[in-house]
This record gives C-alpha cells, sequence and structure tokens, in this order.
C-alpha cells in the first residue's frame, strides 16, 4: 500500500507508538552491532521516521534511502547486508549514515565543530557565477546556500524542489524549498506543482540517492532548464532549516 492510499500522519498516536518502537530497534542495532550514532541528530531523527513510515506502510522497516520496489531481492531491511558488511566496515558509516563507527563518529564531531567555528561566505556570487552553478549535474550545500541568497536579491531564479516523502517534508526541510514532489507519488505530484519549465531546477532528498534518480527522470523526459541534485541532501546541508 502506498503512502498516497495510506496518509501517515506524524502527529498521529500510531505513528508515535510506531516511532517509539523503532527508536528502541535502532538503539538495538547500535548496541548488538557496537555502532554509533551519527553525531548529526537531524540524520538520525529522519532515518527513524523514514523508518517508522515504511513499517506502517510495509509492515518492514525498510530503507528510507531507496525505493521500495516490491523486489525481495533490491529492497533493504534495515540494518541490510551492504551496510553490515561493506560500507560501515570500509566507509565508517551505512549509506543512510545513521548507524557508524565510534571512530567515524568521533571524526566528524571535530570536523562539525571545525567547519561551524571557520565556515564564512567571503563574497556573493555574481549572476554569471550563479548560471554556471545552475547548470551543473551537482550542487554542495555550500552552493545551493550561495545561489538562494542570490535568488533572495533578485539575481537569479530557480525551482528548489523537495523529492522526499510528505511526512520527512513536515518534520524538516530546506528553507526556500518551492515544491513537494514526492518519489511515491513523483509523475502525479510533478503535475500538481506545475513547475515553470523556463526555470532551472534543484532537487534534494535525504541522503541524495532518491533525487538522483527523480533528477535522472527530469532531464530525460523534461523540458527545464537544467537539473542539478543537492549532493548529500538536507542531511548534509548547513543552511537554515524549517522544522
Amino acid at each position: 500500500m502506498s503512502e498516497e492510499m495510506k496518509k501517515v500522519d506524524p502527529q498521529s498516536p500510531e505513528f508515535k507508538i510506531e516511532l517509539e518502537k523503532t527508536i528502541r530497534f535502532t538503539d538495538k542495532v547500535i548496541s548488538q552491532f557496537g555502532y554509533a550514532y551519527n553525531p548529526d541528530m537531524l540524520i538520525n531523527e529522519g532515518i527513524q521516521m523514514g523508518l517508522t513510515r515504511n513499517k506502517l506502510i510495509y509492515d518492514k522497516r525498510y530503507c528510507p534511502c531507496f525505493f521500495v520496489t516490491g523486489d525481495k531481492e533490491e529492497d533493504r531491511i534495515c540494518p541490510c547486508k551492504p551496510a553490515i558488511e561493506h560500507e560501515i566496515p570500509n566507509d565508517g558509516v551505512c549509506h543512510c549514515q545513521i548507524f557508524c563507527t565510534p571512530e567515524y563518529a568521533a571524526q566528524k564531531t571535530e570536523k562539525d565543530s571545525l567547519e561551524a567555528v571557520t565556515h564564512e561566505h567571503s563574497r556573493g556570487l555574481t549572476k554569471e557565477e550563479c548560471e554556471q552553478l545552475l547548470s551543473q549535474t551537482d550542487v554542495d550545500t555550500d552552493e545551493l546556500t550561495s545561489l538562494l541568497e542570490a535568488r533572495e536579491l533578485g539575481m537569479i531564479d530557480f525551482s528548489l524542489v523537495d523529492v522526499r516523502e510528505w511526512m520527512e517534508h513536515q518534520g524538516a526541510h530546506i528553507t526556500g524549498t518551492d515544491a513537494l514532489v514526492p518519489t511515491t507519488s513523483f509523475y502525479k505530484s510533478l503535475d500538481e506543482a506545475k513547475l515553470d519549465t523556463n526555470k532551472s531546477v534543484i532537487v534534494y532528498c535525504h541522503v541524495g540517492s532518491r533525487s538522483a534518480h527523480c533528477q535522472r527522470i527530469l532531464s530525460e523526459n523534461s523540458q527545464f532548464k537544467s537539473v542539478a541534485n543537492l549532493i548529500h541532501g538536507i542531511s548534509g546541508y548547513r543552511g537554515k532549516i524549517t522544522r
């Protein structure tokens, strides 16, 4: 059953009860495997809410960073085998970034602290620089922040589109988001959004995987000026977040 058919309300008693179970579940995974949570609590909360949503819809805690296709070989149930066997041992963190090694968590805490101190926009972008960024396949957090600042100044215009689910968007989204086009009802929601095809589009999701898929669809089947994907999604975004 799709989320379009079964509306998932994060404020409902049903969801809150299931969310508590999911948190106990992720706590158990942390303890069982000797993992650590990501120091960024927004990432953990987003994944826990996504796992809860999938549990209520599909009766399994499918990884919220992948499409649920109904193919048992493709669909990932948390904690997924690739994360346990490859991603965490090799990269220090799973694809969704909620589970990581204690060493990775410590390094990320130190890095985030340093970035918070040293990060500063020294100057604004020119219109030409903005156009060049929008023509790229990917943009990072600093580039999107600068583009949003330039848009507020009237230097440039584009559409920022969240392709996560309604529930995730309600929990937190990038300030300045123009439309929500959930991946589970992508084509229908895209029609309803009535985005200006003369504008460039930047899409984002939680970590960048779903939005990369939607980016390919938009690039191949639409007349948008250009379509860029936000690298690492909202989980890696350092700009303003509306909660």
